[in-house]
C-alpha cells in the first residue's frame, strides 16, 4: 500500500506508465476543442477539463496531502465530483467515493475505516460528516474547489505509478461492516479497455450519466471509458425521467445507462409511447437482473435500440460480463460472456471446474481485479484462492461460455441497485423491545428487482408500521425495509441455520 518511489523509475518505465487521469490527458492533446463534459449550465472542453483537474490537484497537493493518502467524496453528481476524482488520480492521492445517502454510524465508519484525511463535499452534506474530519466543498459556496481553480497552480509533480492505489471502492458483504476494494491505476485502465470494446463506445456517440458517480458502474464503466474515447458527455443530477426523454428527443442523448427500476419507470411514463425516442440507439442495463417481460417491453416499443446486459462487482473494476445486442435471442436472462481482460470459470466449493450446466461459484482472473480489502488482510486472503477471485455468486456457464447467474452465495439483497447487507438490517430491527427473531430477505418486486423484507417473530404486540418507522430511524432510506411479514417461527435446518431460501419461495409470489 506504498507508492514506489519516482526516482527509481527509468524514463521509459515513466513513459509506459497508464494512469486514470492520464486517460482524460490523452484525450485532452488528441480533441482539445471537443466538448467533454455538460452539467446544468456549464460546459468543459477536453482541454478546460483537463486544466481543472492539474489546479484541482494543485490544490489539493497545496492542503499538505502526500501521495497515498486517502480522500473521501461525499457529493452528489457534478462537474465538480468528476474533477475532484481525477485530480486524486493526478495527485496520487487515494479516492473513497461514499454514497451520499449514508449517515451517521454508516458513514462515519467508512471515513473512519479508510483513514480518509480530508473529505470533499458539499454543504447540505457536510454537517453529517463525523467531528473532527477536514472537509473541502465541491461547489456551491466561497471558498469551494471550483471557485478556487482560476488562481490555482497547476499540479507538474511526479505522476502517480500505475500500480498505486486510486481509489477504495466500498463493497458490502454477508456482514453489516463494508469492505474497501484496493483499486489500483493498471486495474482501472484495464478495465476501461474491457469496457470499450465490450459495449462499443464511440466519440460519435452522446452519452448521458444519470446514475450517482460513487457508484462505480457509472463511473468506471461509462463515464471515465467515454472520456477516454473522446465523446461528449452529459451529466444529471438523477435519473429523472423527463429529462432523460427530453435530451433524447432533442438529439442530444443516444445512449443511457440504468438499473431495470429506472428503465421501468421510463417504460411506464405517461408520454414513453408518444415522444420521439427512436434517436436513443444504444441501452445499458445491469447492477441488478432485468424483468425479461420489462425487456420485451422496452425492445417492442423500441425495435432499433441495442441492448447491452453488463454484469460484474465492484472488486472487478466492476465490469466483467457482457450480453451484447445480438446475443439476447434465447438468452436473455444470461449477463453474458467475460470482456477483454476477464477470464471467468465456475467451480464447486472445493475450487474444482465443474461441467458446464452445473451449478457453482463463479471465480475471476483479471488485471482488473483490486489488490484486496483495505486494512482487511483475513477477507483478502478469503476471497482470493489460488490466484482467483471468489466472487460469491451462483451461476451456470453453458457450452458456448455464456453465464447465468442462478443465486448468491452470500446474503447480500440487491434492491434497485443498490447492494445491502441482510445483517445490518437485522441487527438494527433487533433493537426494537418487541422483536425475538427476524431474517431479512429479497423478496422480487416489480419496482425495485428484490425488495428489502423482514420476517419477523414478535415477543410483544407491534405493528408492521409501527417496525417500518423504528428500521428507518436506524437505517439509511435504501436499506429500511419495504415490508414486514409476522410469523410464529422461523424455518431452520438440522443444525439450527435459518433457512432463508424457503422464505424467499414462501413469500416471493
Amino acid at each position: 500500500m506504498t507508492r514506489p518511489a519516482q526516482a527509481q523509475r527509468t524514463p521509459a518505465a515513466a513513459a509506459a506508465v497508464s494512469t486514470v487521469d492520464g486517460v482524460l490527458r490523452r484525450s485532452a492533446r488528441r480533441t482539445p476543442a471537443r466538448v467533454a463534459l455538460r452539467y446544468g449550465t456549464r460546459s468543459w472542453t477536453y482541454a478546460e477539463l483537463d486544466d481543472a483537474v492539474s489546479r484541482a490537484a494543485g490544490i489539493l497537493r497545496g492542503l499538505g496531502l502526500a501521495p497515498g493518502d486517502r480522500v473521501g467524496a461525499y457529493g452528489h453528481n457534478s462537474d465538480a465530483y468528476l474533477i475532484g476524482f481525477l485530480a486524486c488520480s493526478r495527485a496520487g492521492l487515494v479516492h473513497v467515493p461514499v454514497n451520499q445517502n449514508l449517515t451517521g454510524d454508516d458513514l462515519a465508519y467508512i471515513v473512519r475505516q479508510s483513514g480518509s484525511a480530508l473529505v470533499l463535499t458539499e454543504p447540505d452534506l457536510a454537517g453529517h460528516l463525523p467531528d473532527g474530519v477536514g472537509t473541502l466543498l465541491l461547489r456551491d459556496a466561497d471558498g469551494s474547489l471550483l471557485d478556487r481553480l482560476p488562481a490555482a497552480v497547476p499540479y507538474d509533480g511526479d505522476p502517480p505509478d500505475a500500480d498505486d492505489l486510486v481509489q477504495l471502492l466500498y463493497t458490502s458483504g454477508t456482514t453489516a461492516l463494508p469492505k474497501g476494494a484496493m483499486m489500483s491505476h493498471r486495474a482501472l485502465v484495464h478495465e476501461y479497455v474491457s469496457a470499450v470494446h465490450a459495449l462499443h463506445l464511440a466519440e460519435t456517440d452522446r452519452p448521458v450519466h444519470a446514475l450517482p458517480l460513487y457508484h462505480s458502474a457509472q463511473m468506471h464503466v461509462f463515464l471515465l471509458p467515454y472520456l477516454a474515447v473522446g465523446a461528449t458527455n452529459t451529466l444529471l443530477d438523477a435519473p429523472a425521467a423527463d429529462r432523460i426523454l427530453d435530451l433524447v428527443e432533442a438529439g442530444e442523448a443516444d445512449s443511457l445507462f440504468a438499473p431495470p427500476t429506472v428503465w421501468i419507470g421510463l417504460s411506464q411514463h405517461p408520454e414513453f409511447a408518444t415522444r420521439e425516442l427512436s434517436g436513443l440507439r444504444k441501452a445499458y442495463y445491469g447492477a441488478s437482473i432485468m424483468p425479461v417481460p420489462v425487456l420485451e417491453r422496452l425492445r417492442a416499443r423500441l425495435p432499433g435500440l441495442a441492448f447491452y446486459n453488463c454484469f460484474g462487482q465492484s472488486e472487478i473494476g466492476p465490469l466483467a460480463c457482457v450480453l451484447g445486442p445480438d446475443e439476447h435471442e434465447g438468452r436473455m436472462d444470461s449477463c453474458g460472456r467475460p470482456v477483454l481482460f476477464v477470464e471467468a470459470k465456475v467451480v464447486d466449493e472445493d475450487g474444482k471446474d465443474v461441467p458446464d450446466g452445473t451449478p457453482g461459484e463463479v471465480v475471476y482472473r483479471s488485471p482488473q481485479l483490486c489488490d484486496g480489502y483495505w486494512d482487511k488482510p483475513q477477507e483478502s486472503e478469503e476471497a482470493f484462492r489460488d490466484g482467483w477471485f471468489r466472487s460469491g455468486d451462483l451461476a451456470v456457464r453453458d457450452g458456448e461460455g455464456y453465464f447465468t447467474v442462478v443465486d448468491r452465495v452470500k446474503d447480500v439483497i440487491n434492491s434497485g441497485g443498490v447492494l445491502v447487507a441482510s445483517r445490518q438490517v437485522e441487527d438494527a430491527l433487533y433493537t426494537h423491545p418487541a422483536v425475538a427473531e427476524t431474517a431479512v430477505v429479497g423478496l422480487p418486486d416489480e419496482r425495485w428487482i428484490e425488495a428489502v423484507t423482514a420476517v419477523v417473530v414478535r415477543s410483544a404486540e407491534v405493528t408492521e408500521a409501527e417496525l417500518l418507522a423504528h428500521a428507518r430511524q436506524k437505517l439509511a432510506h435504501f436499506k429500511a425495509p419495504k415490508r414486514i411479514v409476522f410469523v410464529d417461527e422461523l424455518p431452520r435446518n438440522a443444525s439450527g441455520k435459518i433457512l432463508k431460501r424457503e422464505l424467499r419461495d414462501r413469500f416471493g409470489d
